[in-house]
């Protein structure tokens, strides 16, 4: 087996793997630091050796017998290998049960911060190595160590055990777990700071992980329109960025790059989904963008449908970024002057946000105040962390000083 192959193997299975080590033994810090050891020996040996015949089972077991290895080594030792000996995993049951979806819900437990949730989840269930996290959040490799740990922590202190949550439980922490796939797909997807647009090792762990989502909750409408928006989203990422990696707005991009079989299988997603009855916010915004990727032509698009779409998104959130995105709608199909005066409703529950500042100028633009959009230009240009996003509002600002020149 090819070590690129062995790779993905692993990444895919280590998440099963821990959860089964996490609920056999019920030390989440132990049982990774186990799981970690299983797959450099597992990434050492099959490559050379080949696969075994049941790698999930071969890399519960290897990790089990770190484990106990561990435990025997303590000075409880009598007492944990008690313990460790009834739990050892019976070989009936090593290939039978996919902890995947309970690992999810532990690492985005309530008690955590979004941040720390995302790394937890990322190191956890997504496989990334700490140094990699780190890189992907421009932090120090021994700050993400910290956070991670302190997340590992927290959660251990809640007195979580492993197991689905039930009852009045179950609600929050699916949008809990939901809340942070959508963060970890929108920070690889528009990166807050860098030089780079994308990160794509970031989007591409969101979209695997909400699809193991959807293929254990199938029926669920909201993890499907979770999927649906990621894939309808990613479809346009080919055509966001030119050729030295500058930023290249909705309305200039070639709709010829997007990924048409990502389109149609989000499409299909949400159309779905939506028919099922209760409608969700990940089920409006993906239905958004499957009308954005619906227009082959910028001039094609529905603004009017998106607009009404926006208007139930908002009711349904009260999220000012909703609300920025729904002015923008109100401009395309009622003019610039419309949205503008949204705008204005936003300023203090967005104050100096280079988003909002970036709407305005754009905005102004379009209702003919050039000197004006050319300062909004230039004031969010200064509050952006993300160099791309940076220069491109640069260069609107030095485009409309000088017009002739384009």
């Amino acid at each position: 087996m090819s070590g690129p192959l062995a790779e993905g193997l692993l990444r895919e299975l280590a998440p099963q793997a821990l959860g089964a080590v996490v609920r056999r033994f019920g030390d989440f810090e132990a049982a990774e630091d186990a799981i970690q050891e299983a797959l450099l020996a597992a990434a050492t040996h099959w490559p050379s050796e080949g696969l075994p015949d049941n790698p999930r089972g071969w890399l519960i077991q290897t990790a089990t017998r770190k484990l106990l290895d561990q435990l025997r080594s303590e000075q409880a030792r009598r007492r944990r290998e008690g313990i460790a000996a009834l739990r050892e995993v019976p070989a009936s049951e090593v290939s039978g049960r996919d902890d995947t979806l309970i690992l999810l819900f532990l690492c985005a437990h309530p008690a955590l911060t979004a941040p720390s949730a995302i790394a937890l989840t990322l190191r956890a269930v997504g496989g990334l190595t700490t140094a990699e996290i780190a890189a992907a959040f421009l932090v120090p490799e021994a700050t993400m160590a910290q956070r991670i740990s302190r997340a590992k922590a927290t959660v251990r202190k809640a007195g979580s055990s492993f197991r689905m949550p039930s009852g009045d439980e179950w609600k929050p922490r699916l949008r809990s777990v939901l809340h942070v796939l959508y963060l970890i797909f929108n920070e690889g997807h528009t990166s807050t700071a860098g030089g780079e647009l994308h990160r794509v090792e970031l989007s591409a762990e969101a979209i695997r992980l909400a699809r193991a989502m959807h293929a254990q909750l199938p029926e669920d409408g909201e993890v499907a329109g979770l999927l649906a928006l990621m894939l309808l989203t990613d479809a346009r990422r080919p055509a966001r960025t030119g050729p030295r990696g500058e930023l290249i707005p909705l309305d200039e991009q070639d709709r010829t790059l997007w990924d048409s079989a990502l389109i149609h299988e989000g499409t299909g997603l949400i159309t779905e989904a939506l028919a099922w009855g209760a409608v969700g916010e990940y089920q409006l915004q993906a239905a958004i963008a499957a009308l954005h990727d619906d227009a082959r032509r910028v001039e094609e698009t529905d603004w009017p449908q998106i607009l009404v779409l926006y208007g139930l998104l908002e009711r349904m959130s009260g999220n000012p970024m909703v609300s920025l995105n729904r002015a923008i709608a109100v401009a395309m199909v009622h003019g610039p002057r419309a949205g503008l005066e949204l705008l204005a409703e936003l300023d203090e529950r967005l104050p100096g946000h280079h988003r909002l500042i970036t709407v305005r100028a754009h905005l102004l633009e379009k209702a003919g105040e050039l000197e004006a959009a050319i300062e909004h230009y230039e004031s969010a240009a200064k509050r952006s962390t993300s160099l791309p996003e940076r220069d491109h509002l640069t260069k609107q600002a030095a485009r409309l000083r000088r017009p002739t020149d384009v």
